[in-house]
This record gives structure tokens, sequence and C-alpha cells, in this order.
């Protein structure tokens, strides 16, 4: 059996009471009973236990971030950012799988409120009534990434999609391309899908060329087999263009992919050019030009705009991170 808080006041000769301030780091206790008390720790073996300790300082060292997909480059990049800056803060990270639809949003919400988390970080996911009324009900600090709330007062991190979009596709039309297609997300979704589409229009039009809803295909997923699919489009449609845009490094990737299987060079025949800069980009053959998020800075400037709201009890400014385009080997000059 574990060794229990009375055994270790019982083997180092004190109270229960002093044990609890020793481990809590609160004063009333001489640095030779503080010494008894860890000898006794150490010898039993003794593990604190964490939400034990919550309760009584009303904090749990412990932060939630929520995903729609844990398992893409995509997430593991800004959770390296979030723990990080969580481990150096000394507190743990609870991961939660959303899933792609948010259909699992509320049910970890609730666990994360029964966990008694100190903060929680949301990750590219639009915030439902339901979700901002179970966020407020916790009192806790909130961040989101890759995402923004026009309804409710969430602070965010996250660069400016449209604008990054309009960046990557000008770059192609100033390489000399201009019929490219666009593989985007869902065409309702405000946060990935929407802003992305709208720079793409945009940069078509700023140079002269008239957008056609056509050269939009729309994915339900952000994932390599959605840009499989995607290419099977475009080539079942016979779609006349030199160049695609991808809204996702993974959807550029599967796009790639489907194309070169069947026997279309890139760059020589089609560029491509993706989206994030996650490190699949660099480890693709021919090596991936992209449109670059910060996403492992953006992972630690969330994490530390949530400690700093935990410590002030003051809401932080929202953060718009610089974009930038990463020139590798997917596209080529036209001129």
């Amino acid at each position: 059996m574990s060794a229990t808080i009375k055994d270790v006041a019982k083997h180092a000769n004190v109270s229960i009471a002093t044990v609890s301030r020793i481990i809590n780091k609160k004063p009333g206790f001489s640095p030779e009973t503080e010494q008894k008390v860890l000898d006794a720790i150490q010898a039993l073996g003794y593990q604190p236990n964490a939400l034990a300790r919550g309760l009584i300082n009303k904090d749990t060292q412990t932060i939630g971030v929520l995903f729609p997909a844990v398992s893409n480059m995509f997430a593991s990049e800004v959770l390296s950012g979030i723990e990080e800056y969580a481990n150096d803060m000394g507190s743990s990270v609870i991961v939660c799988n959303t899933a792609e639809d948010g259909e699992r949003t509320l049910k970890y919400l609730q666990v994360l409120s029964e966990k008694r988390v100190d903060g929680i970080i949301i990750v590219s996911e639009y915030i439902k009534e339901e979700y901002y009324k179970a966020l407020s009900e916790m009192k806790i600090p909130k961040v989101l990434v890759s995402s923004i709330s026009f309804e409710y007062p969430i602070p965010y991190v996250k660069v400016d999609d449209r604008h990054a979009s309009f960046s990557a596709v000008n770059y192609l039309i100033n390489k000399g391309h201009r019929k490219i297609a666009m593989i985007a997300g869902n065409s309702t979704d405000p946060i990935a899908g929407v802003p992305r589409i709208e720079g793409y229009m945009a940069a078509l039009r700023a140079n002269g060329i008239e957008p056609s809803n056509d050269m939009v295909i729309h994915c339900d997923g952000f994932g390599h087999k959605d840009g499989v699919q995607a290419m099977k489009d475009i080539m079942e449609r016979g779609m006349d263009i030199t160049g695609v845009f991808a809204s996702s490094d993974e959807l550029a990737v599967g796009a790639m992919s489907h194309a070169i299987r069947h026997g279309i060079r890139v760059p020589d025949d089609l560029s491509v050019m993706g989206y994030d800069d996650t490190k699949l980009a660099e480890m693709m053959i021919p090596s991936l030009t992209t449109v670059a998020q910060p996403l492992y800075e953006m992972g630690l400037m969330a994490a530390t705009m949530l400690f700093d709201m935990k410590s002030t009890a003051a809401v932080t400014e929202s953060r718009i991170m610089n974009h930038k385009i990463m020139e590798r080997e997917t596209v080529k000059s036209l001129l």
C-alpha cells in the first residue's frame, strides 16, 4: 500500500498539519522540522496527491489543451510550444482530442472542469455558445490558438489567415502562374476555411485575374487523404492549371503524391504550395514551398498568455503572429 500523509507525520514525529504546510510550502515550521519531514517522505516514497493539493491551494498545476485532431504535425508543433512553457512553470498538460466536428468538446470541458485544471487552451476550433458557457462557469483563464471568436471575449494567438493566404497566392502569381487552383477547407469554416479562400480570391483580383468558384476544391478536413481526393477531382475535371495552393501542408502533400503517381512532375508540370510549414514540408522530396505559421512560437505564446492571466487575474491582449514564405522546391518560375 502507498504511504499516506499520516504515515509521513508518524515517521517524522510531527502533526499531519505540519506535513501539509511543508508540502504546500506554507510558513510555520523550523528548518530542522522541514528536513525531518523531507527525510520521511523520501524514506517512505510518499507521493503527494496533486489534486488534493490543488483543492487546498486552488492550483492543480495542470492545464488542458483541446485539439480537433492530435495526430497531425500541426498539432504536434503547437503542443511542443505549450508543453515547453508549461513545464518551465512546473505544470503538466492534459491533451484532449475533440474530433474534427467538435463532437467531444463539451465532454472534455466537463472532464477538465472536474479535474480543476488551472487554464484551458483551445486550438483550431470554433467557439459555440455552449462551449463558452461551460468555459465561463469554470472561471479560469482561456486562450485560443489558430482561431478567433468574434462573439466572445477570449484572447487568441494566430496569424492573419486571409493575409497569409493572399501572400501564398501572390507568390505563385509573381512566379508567372495565373491558372491556380485552390484546395481549401470547408466553405463554411470560419477559422481556416473562409479567410483562406478570401485571401486566395483577393490575390487573384489584385493581379487582374478573375477568380472562379470552380477553381476551388473544398475538403472536409486538412489531412493527406483529403489532398489525394482533391487532386483526383482536379484531374478528373481536366482543369487547365499550372499551380495549386493548398490550405495545409498535409493537403499539399496528398495532392502531390496523387499527381506524381499519375505521371505529373512537381514542379516541372505542376507547382504546389502549402500552408503551415510543418516538418513534413521539409521532409518531402521535392521539399514543399509553403507559407509558414510559427506554430511552435504560437503554442509558446498561448501558454505564456495563459499563465500571465493565471497570475494577474487580468485578461491579456490577443496576438497576431507574423507569417512568411518558405521557398523550397515545389514551385517553378514560368517567367
